[in-house]
């Protein structure tokens, strides 16, 4: 998966850029953030009990934070290490 997709994610959330956010739910090799995606924007559009938004995004966000994790430390980071 793209770490990028994570970070598009967090940042369409945090400034409610709904219309980024659902292309990038149709773009995403990521299958699950797909679906949290989803889960969130029905919510959001279409719930009248706020606490199922709030429910949806928190699981939204605390997938995005699992992925950034795991993806770190999948990913090492390559330090040039020069010798003298």
């Amino acid at each position: 998966m793209d770490k990028v997709d994570y970070d598009k994610a967090l940042y369409y959330t945090h400034r409610s850029e709904w219309d980024n956010l659902l292309i990038l739910m149709v773009r995403t090799k990521d299958d699950l953030l797909s679906k949290r995606i989803e889960h969130f924007l029905h919510a959001y559009h279409f719930s009248h009990d706020y606490t199922v938004v709030e429910r949806s995004l928190y699981t939204l966000l605390r997938y995005i934070e699992h992925a950034n994790i795991t993806y770190s430390e999948e990913q090492p980071l390559e330090v040039d290490v020069v010798k003298m």
